[in-house]
Formats: C-alpha cells, structure tokens, sequence
C-alpha cells in the first residue's frame, strides 16, 4: 500500500533560494524513481520561508531502506541544518482516496 510523508518547512530568509535550488534537485531526480508516485510543492501564501511538500510512494520500508540514502539526496540532507530555522515536522499518512479533475486537450 503506497504511503504519502507531509513535510513542513521554515526555511531561514537567507538561505530561500538555496533550499529551494537543492529541493529542486532532489524532486527532479525522485520523478524516475520506480516506487515513486508523486510529489507537490507548496508555499505559504502568508510567508515566503514556510513550504509544504507530500511525497506518495509506493513503500513505507522502501523509502526507508533506499530511497532516503539515494546519492542525489546527500547534499540536501548535509545542507538541512543550516536551511531551516527548526526541524522539518514529518507526518505519515496512508492515502484513501485519490481525486483529480481530467482536463480534455
């Protein structure tokens, strides 16, 4: 069963556009990842430092046995402390339901 991971950010003011460079980095490379299914980005409209991103994966074990010590995501790891104002607030959640709207071309 796939499971989804909620992640919040505060992101130091200074420290913005190289959060977001690496994150980029990281969510490029997961997109051709087997058991991955999905990845949203989203900023706070009341702040510029705070995010939100869900990742959908197939595996709970898979995430944390692989794909967490993929080399793409090293440095992104490495450069967290001086990134965030606090740790990241990490929740797990088992989807239930997937809705998206079909757009016709």
């Amino acid at each position: 069963m796939s499971v989804t991971y909620v992640i919040r950010f505060d992101v130091v003011p200074q420290q913005r556009f190289r959060f977001l460079s690496l994150l980029e980095g990281v969510l490029d490379a997961m997109r051709s990842e087997p058991m991955f299914h999905e990845a949203v980005l989203h900023a706070d409209p009341a702040s510029d430092c705070r995010f939100m991103l869900y990742e959908t994966w197939e595996d709970h074990e898979d995430v944390l046995n692989v794909q967490i010590k993929r080399p793409y995501r090293q440095a992104w790891h490495e450069a967290l402390p001086e990134l965030l104002e606090r740790d990241r607030d990490i929740t797990i959640w088992k989807p239930l339901r997937s809705d998206r709207a079909w757009r016709r071309s």
